[in-house]
């Protein structure tokens, strides 16, 4: 099973590059719909790893996909800037899904 990243900046995906990671860096809607099109049609790529910042700026086209194919597991991870989220965001988190305030 490979990895795959899709990147908004040339920065990470340089870094993940170094690690061994294919991927390629894309802009707009349409070229994250192409680029995740190019992923689900290699069955050997189990792993994809997005940037934040797709999640933030296109969440109907990544939550749909992460929804319509679950034997590809779909990752958002920080960029070169850092997370977007609170710092507390996993402490929220568990808090809302439980109901109880730790």
């Amino acid at each position: 099973m490979k990895m795959y990243l899709i990147s908004d900046n040339i920065d990470t995906w340089t870094g993940m590059r170094l690690a061994g990671v294919e991927g390629c860096v894309v802009h707009e809607k349409e070229e994250l719909k192409q680029a995740i099109d190019k992923v689900l049609a290699d069955p050997e790529i189990g792993i994809v790893l997005l940037t934040e910042k797709f999640g933030r700026d296109f969440p109907s086209l990544v939550n749909d996909v992460k929804l319509t194919h679950p034997q590809t597991l779909f990752v958002e991870i920080p960029d070169r800037h850092g997370t977007g989220r609170k710092p507390d965001f996993i402490t929220s988190y568990v808090n809302e899904a439980i109901g109880l305030k730790l």
